[in-house]
């Protein structure tokens, strides 16, 4: 925690890909309920590290969805915030004005 801590007082943003899903990581549930929502992106680590319920596969963009429903049990706000949210985040880091 004490490392997202640091990382968000330098202004990153904190990047949660399928290891979110995994039974094992509920330490990283933990960081991911504390770090805020326009602190946050989402991503797969295509092709390896898909979210459950295809661990084990080859991983793919398309299972970003299941990372933003991980998050949006754990903040308990609806899967449209956090895609809402994350895609702007996503927009002012990459895409700059």
């Amino acid at each position: 925690m004490a490392v997202a801590r640091a990382a968000l007082d330098l202004g990153f943003y904190i990047s949660f890909s399928g290891i979110l899903t995994f039974r094992n990581a509920a330490d990283l549930r933990e960081v991911a309920q504390f770090v805020p929502l326009d602190r946050m992106l989402i991503e797969t680590d295509s092709p390896y590290l898909a979210p459950v319920p295809y661990r084990g596969k080859t991983n793919n963009p398309s299972y970003v969805p299941y990372v933003a429903q991980q998050i949006a049990a754990l903040k308990q706000c609806p899967v449209e915030v956090v895609a809402e949210v994350t895609s702007r985040n996503f927009d002012a880091l990459f895409r700059p004005s």
